[in-house]
């Protein structure tokens, strides 16, 4: 493996940082007066979060399949973030989706090894797959690839196979899988779409069950473990565990709406994405719900942390404080 050496002081890189995490990272690395060089694409918008930083943020224009550019990028660089990743549910994005995230992550991957660069790269819990009934699902857990899965999980799974591949050939990295992440940044995106939801008068929840963690708590997870000496793993990031009705009812509450009342049963989900196929086929375009979104919505899925909670000492924020800030800021 050939490592170049260079003369002036280390850089960290991170991808993806005009994104709701990408920025979080950035945004505690500067505050720490951190040398950072972010990469965005050519049309992306420096976010507001950012803007202070201005003097410690060297910003590069990139796409993640545009080697000889990113390449440059990497230049002096020792520790890289990779967040950078296309997240869509549409079907008719699943193969370029999942195609750009895993070229993405190969090239970033090769440039580590080139460079002799730390990675830690942000999977998903998408990628970590289903336990069985009434256990916790843990990091030793893996995506069925022959499941009937959205593009995103697939992409993801596939990205930390590359990941894994580079660690076979010598790379020093660490992979993150958080779960849902929530935060005031998010705005109505994202994950912030739930809260925007709730927030237009939702009637239903679902009965499934799913992780949630607070953007800021991803961010210094990440970057503990960078600054650990721990390779070669990876982590469930997640704060607790929450039922959809549970998380509902709480981000009504933030609205001071009255909690929807009326659950949305597995086969009501079912005629939901039925329906939904079948207009998006007569008018074109993307249906609101899918069948993997329709069944993951009424599935029960508890994550274990206790694994992050053993290597780094961080506390996580309470998801109900986190959704008290998310409905604060969305109320302005």
């Amino acid at each position: 493996m050939h490592i170049r050496i260079f003369a002036h002081s280390s850089m960290i890189l991170i991808t993806g940082a005009t994104g709701f995490l990408g920025a979080e990272v950035a945004k505690q690395l500067a505050g720490r007066g951190e040398r950072i060089r972010c990469t965005k694409r050519t049309s992306s918008v420096i976010p507001q979060l950012l803007v202070p930083y201005g003097d410690v943020i060297d910003w590069v224009d990139t796409d993640m399949l545009n080697y000889p550019a990113l390449d440059d990028a990497f230049d002096g660089v020792t520790q890289v973030y990779h967040c950078a990743a296309w997240v869509s549910l549409k079907q008719a994005d699943k193969e370029p989706m999942i195609r750009t995230n895993v070229e993405g992550t190969a090239n970033v991957v090769n440039l580590c090894l080139q460079y002799g660069a730390r990675l830690v790269h942000v999977s998903s819990v998408a990628a970590i797959g289903e336990a069985k009934p009434g256990e916790m699902i843990n990091e030793n857990h893996h995506l069925d690839q022959t499941g009937d899965h959205d593009g995103y999980a697939t992409s993801k799974l596939e990205s930390e196979m590359e990941v894994w591949r580079g660690i076979a050939e010598g790379l020093d990295a660490v992979i993150v899988n958080p779960s849902i992440i929530i935060g005031p940044n998010a705005g109505t995106l994202g994950s912030g779409q739930l809260f925007e939801t709730v927030r237009k008068g939702l009637k239903y929840y679902t009965s499934g069950s799913i992780g949630f963690v607070d953007v800021e708590d991803v961010a210094k997870s990440m970057i503990l473990l960078m600054e650990s000496g721990i390779t070669e793993q990876r982590y469930i990031i997640s704060a607790e565990n929450r039922s959809y009705q549970n998380i509902v009812a709480e981000i009504a509450k933030g609205f001071n709406l009255p909690a929807p009342a009326k659950q949305a049963k597995p086969w009501m989900m079912e005629l939901a994405w039925r329906a939904a196929a079948f207009w998006a086929a007569i008018r074109g375009g993307a249906p609101a719900i899918d069948k993997v979104s329709a069944q993951s919505a009424s599935a029960e899925r508890n994550y274990d942390n206790s694994k992050i909670k053993q290597a780094i000492s961080l506390n996580f924020k309470p998801v109900s404080q986190s959704v008290t800030e998310v409905c604060e800021r969305l109320k302005v």
